[in-house]
Parts: C-alpha cells; sequence; structure tokens
C-alpha cells in the first residue's frame, strides 16, 4: 500500500468510529467517496443502473448498521466491496439480470483524451462482455480498481487461488476475444504455468 491508500484507509476508518456513534454527515461523506467506484464495479454485474443505485444504497445501509463491527481485519475498501458484491449477488437473484434499454452510460471510466479513449474503452467492454461475471468482477477489482489479489479473495470470499484462476481464464478469454472484435486473428493461447 503507498502513502496515499494508508491515509485514505485512515480516513475511512474515522469515518466508520463516527458512523458507529450515529453521525449521519460520516455516512454520506464515505458514500459520496465510493459512489463512483461501487457503480464502476457493480455494472461489471449488472448493466441495470436501477440494480445498481438499490445495491449500493443496501451496501451502505448494511455498513451503517455494522461500522461498529468493522475490526480492521482488512483495508476498509475491502470491507465495502465486499459488502457490495454480496449485496449484488443477493439482488440479482432476487430480481435477475434482465436487459433494460442501454442508458448509453458506456463511459463510466475516466477519459482524458475523449476521442482514443472512448474507442479503447468500447473495444474492452464488449471484451468483457464474453466473459463470467466473476471474471469481470475480478478484471474489475485488479485492474479497474486497483485491489490485490488478497483483497479480492476477502471481497468475493473465496480462495486466492479461485481469483488467480479466474483472472487466468478472463485474460486468455479477453486475449483470444479482443482481436476479432478488432477483425484480427486470435492470438496463440496463454499456457498454463
Amino acid at each position: 500500500m503507498n502513502d496515499a491508500d494508508i491515509d485514505a484507509d485512515a480516513t475511512d476508518r474515522m469515518l466508520l468510529q463516527r458512523m458507529s456513534g450515529g453521525d449521519r454527515a460520516a455516512l454520506a461523506v464515505l458514500y459520496r467517496s465510493y459512489h463512483g467506484r461501487l457503480v464502476r464495479f457493480l455494472s461489471r454485474l449488472t448493466r441495470r443502473a436501477d440494480v445498481i443505485e438499490e445495491v449500493i444504497n443496501d451496501c451502505f445501509w448494511i455498513a451503517w448498521q455494522k461500522a461498529s463491527g468493522f475490526h480492521g481485519d482488512s483495508r476498509v475498501s475491502t470491507w465495502i466491496f465486499g459488502i457490495a458484491y454480496r449485496c449484488g449477488l443477493k439482488t440479482l437473484r432476487q430480481h435477475g439480470d434482465e436487459p433494460v434499454e442501454d442508458d448509453g452510460r458506456e463511459d463510466r471510466m475516466p477519459s482524458h483524451d475523449p476521442g482514443e479513449d472512448r474507442e479503447l474503452r468500447d473495444w474492452l467492454a464488449k471484451g468483457l462482455k464474453h466473459l463470467s461475471a466473476d471474471q469481470r468482477v475480478v478484471v474489475e477489482l485488479v485492474y479497474g480498481l486497483g485491489h490485490t489479489l488478497e483483497d479480492v479473495a476477502v471481497i468475493m470470499q473465496c480462495p486466492v487461488g479461485t481469483v488467480k484462476a479466474r483472472l487466468f481464464h478472463a485474460r486468455v478469454k479477453l486475449r483470444n476475444t479482443l482481436p476479432a472484435l478488432a477483425g484480427e486473428p486470435p492470438l496463440q493461447k496463454e499456457k498454463t504455468p
């Protein structure tokens, strides 16, 4: 963890401590801090904006209720993403993931150069659609949000080996899918280490 991550986690811990005492302003600060990252993360489980917002609200309701139960075994971000992941799975089991009209919000990732980055994001988004939900989530957590494999294992409540396998298979699938989406022949398959 770098200094910025350590500072952010210390701030998040302080906010959780204030939340455990009933401080609603601390909840609002934590909510605003995580909302965008959770939208991006949960968009790998479902494209339904209504479901994503429901999951985020459920996540923070649980965080509010259990703030005093956070013992610091992980970073606060790992704890929150774990809650969001489990809430997302539960909501999808209850409501399903019926497709809805595309609202054109494919550009959830920040962009510096709207022209070239947009094309790259669209291409990657099409490639990610070929992955299973678990593979998309692992790719997003590791490459999109910068979580360690150990953090992802905690978030997804599975062994690190399972995370590594999902990431390996996602890379293989992307390596074979992305060139085809760009009109090129697929690359050779990655060999198992």
